[in-house]
């Protein structure tokens, strides 16, 4: 986790995002080259939405899959699991190459031990939050957090488009990221592109995940570095 600190580290110090293309966007017939052409692009963060059919309606990638994107990443792996029951897969994803486990709090009776599951196998912690879930529903366990994830989208599919009032919900959450004075990166996925990623980053983000905005490109370092911009 050392070289995903390092350069978060750097970015923060810059004010220039991280930037997570999600490769449920990608060519999946060809997901080896896609992974290192991303790679070669820019991009800063792999991001891996892994749904299960029942937290959300759609149903994409298990353990293997990571393995498979971890031995053609040169970056690190931030898998997004949009599934019930986390707790119960969290081990064999880390175990599969995530370097970043993000859960989402609607799907946690027991968030806080979940956390900690998390950082006792090796993997940095996130937390996602859907849109109609309040930000305060972190504050108990914000010190348990190194990645605060917020859907600007409802979960489950891609290219939808970006819900408007998530631009105060970003605000809210680097208040209270800040007040918690640790260092916990603010991320949002759904909708991003050269537009709202400038509102994002205005309104207190600082980790972009993009789908079809960069995959969807026929350049995608031109697209990687607009979103840098």
């Amino acid at each position: 986790m050392t070289p995903l600190s390092t350069q978060v580290s750097t970015r923060i110090s810059t004010q220039a995002p991280l930037i997570a293309p999600s490769i449920l966007a990608a060519d999946w017939s060809q997901l080896a080259v896609e992974t290192k052409n991303i790679c070669d692009a820019g991009a800063d963060l792999l991001h891996v939405d892994v749904m299960d059919g029942h937290f959300v309606p759609v149903i994409t990638f298990g353990p293997q899959m990571v393995t498979t994107l971890k031995a053609h990443s040169s970056i690190p792996l931030d898998v997004h699991l949009m599934i019930s029951q986390p707790e119960r897969h969290i081990e064999a994803f880390i175990a599969a190459g995530a370097d970043i486990v993000t859960v989402h709090q609607e799907a946690c009776p027991h968030l806080h031990r979940t956390l900690q599951q998390i950082r006792e196998c090796g993997a940095k912690a996130g937390v996602a939050l859907n849109p109609g879930t309040p930000v305060s529903a972190l504050e108990s366990v914000i010190d348990e957090i190194d990645l605060l994830l917020l859907m600007t989208v409802n979960p489950g599919w891609g290219g939808q488009k970006f819900i408007p009032q998530s631009l105060e919900r970003v605000r809210s959450a680097r208040e209270l990221i800040t007040k918690s004075g640790n260092t916990i990166h603010l991320e949002v996925d759904g909708g991003v592109n050269a537009e709202t990623s400038k509102q994002v980053r205005a309104a207190g983000a600082d980790t972009l995940v993009a789908g079809t905005f960069v995959f969807g490109s026929d350049n995608y370092k031109r697209a990687i570095d607009a979103l840098k911009e």
